[in-house]
């Protein structure tokens, strides 16, 4: 969902690429505005910093058998959250 004074972006925009802190360390991630903005809301709705949902993807997505590099993991993730309502990756398995 999108709030009333939030524009929507862009369908299709290259990559933006972000700084984020996880577990004390700083990485960078390039996703898709739409990808940022759905992030960010998710965050919202949990009550967590971008940082705190970022690091709780990273730790799934590290425990993964063969894990992806973490901007497909947050896209993957957000994309199941949407299909399935479910963040663990377990949907359907």
């Amino acid at each position: 969902m999108q709030s009333n004074d939030e524009a929507p972006p862009p369908r299709y925009a290259p990559p933006v690429k972000r700084s984020i802190t996880i577990a004390g360390h700083q990485t960078s991630i390039s996703l898709e505005p739409l990808f940022w903005q759905a992030l960010d809301a998710r965050a919202r709705a949990d009550g967590l910093p971008l940082s705190a949902l970022v690091a709780r993807i990273d730790a799934e997505r590290i425990a993964a058998a063969d894990p992806p590099n973490l901007a497909s993991a947050i896209r993957c993730w957000l994309l199941a959250e949407r299909m399935y309502g479910e963040a663990d990756g377990e949907a359907g398995d």
